[in-house]
This record gives structure tokens, sequence and C-alpha cells, in this order.
């Protein structure tokens, strides 16, 4: 072993996605184990590590983490990402859960038939426009990061939900000068500027082959 982290999942996006992105805007080298087949992935629950039978687990310092905000948590606590005290990782908690929210309205799209994918996008706009972007837009109105003067786990989760939701709704920002100014800092960090371009860890958007894959390995 390398020492490094290892994150194990599908090629693809999915929950696994916002550890990526949270691990290269640490800085942090990290391998991954990809699982392609039923076989591969019986072989890991047969081994014990995967607690509650479900992926992504995150190997990381001696531990096998599972549950994306367990892991997220722990990467933002680990790299200062988690606010200054115990009300502004409340906050961040809050605005994390927020942006996950609106995430699942992603990641479930591509599992679904065409006329529940038809009513997801409608769905997904309208919670977008009318109950998240809203809360956020307001909380960056004076403030250059949504908790405190920092960058925080839930400034990363933000974006990287908005940039999902932008794929399939592209103006949804027109209304928010706030979020759009922060859509613009965020991206010229140089963390997350490295990692949004080609070479880098972060994975395409689901494809049929993603889909096929998951439900095979998980669900066959």
């Amino acid at each position: 072993m390398s020492g490094k982290p290892v994150l194990h999942y599908f090629f693809g996006r999915g929950r696994a996605e916002a550890i990526r992105f949270l691990l290269a805007v640490a800085n942090v080298e990290f391998e991954e184990k990809f699982y392609t087949t039923k076989e591969e992935y019986d072989k890991l629950l047969k081994s014990g590590k995967l607690m509650f039978q479900q992926l992504p687990m995150l190997e990381i310092d001696g531990i096998n983490m599972v549950q994306t905000k367990a892991i997220l948590s722990y990467i933002a606590g680990k790299y200062n990402l988690y606010g200054s005290n115990l009300k502004e990782r409340a906050y961040v908690d809050m605005y994390v859960e927020g942006s996950a929210d609106l995430l699942t309205l992603v990641l479930s799209y591509f599992f679904l038939d065409e006329p529940g994918k038809e009513k997801q996008l409608k769905l997904m706009r309208d919670k977008a426009l009318n109950r998240y972007l809203p809360v956020y837009d307001k909380a960056l109105k004076d403030k250059e990061f949504l908790v405190g003067n920092k960058l925080s786990m839930a400034d990363v989760h933000l974006l990287d939900t908005i940039l999902q939701v932008e794929e399939f709704h592209c103006d949804i920002l027109q209304n928010f000068a706030h979020l759009q100014a922060f859509k613009k800092r965020m991206c010229e960090i140089p963390t997350i500027k490295k990692h949004l371009q080609p070479g880098s860890q972060r994975k395409p958007m689901a494809d049929a082959t993603y889909v096929e894959t998951v439900t095979k390995v998980l669900f066959s």
C-alpha cells in the first residue's frame, strides 16, 4: 500500500464525487478502486470492511469509512475545512445537507425511465429555484464564503452541486447574482481549478454504462 487514501466506488460520480472533490480541494492524493463485477463487490462484502454493505468506502488513517456525510466530515475536520467552532460546524452541516438534498435529484435522475426523467428535470429545477438556491444566495450576500471567513466543506459541496445541476439547467443561476459571483471565485481557487480541468480524478456525467454497471453489481 502506498499510504494514500483509497476510495472504493464505481467509475462514475454518484455519491463518491463529493468525496473526490473535497480531497482534491484539500490537495490530498488518493487512489481509487473501481468495482465492475458482482464478484468483486461480493469479495469486498465478505472481507467485513464494508459497514452497512454500501459504497462508497474510503480507506484512510486505518479506518474503513462509509456513509458519504461521515467521510466528508472526517476529511473536512482533518484538513481544516469544517469551520472554526461548534456553531460554525453546525452551519456547515446544514448547508451540506441542503445541497446534498438537491444533488440527490441529480444522482437519481439517471436511474429513471424516460417519463420519470422528464418529471425529475422539472422537480430539480423547481426545488433549485424555490427551495435551495435562494437560501445560499442570501447567505452569500455580504460574504465570500458560506460560513465564517474561510473556505469550508459547505462551499465545496455547494459548488459541486451547482456544476452538476447546471449540466441539466444551464441558466439556473441567472437570477442569483451572489451565487454567480461565488461560483466564479470558487473556480479560481488553484486546487479547484486543477480538479475541474481534464486529467483530474473528476468523473464525467453518468452514462448508460455507469447505470448498467451499478445495477449489475448492486442488484443482480
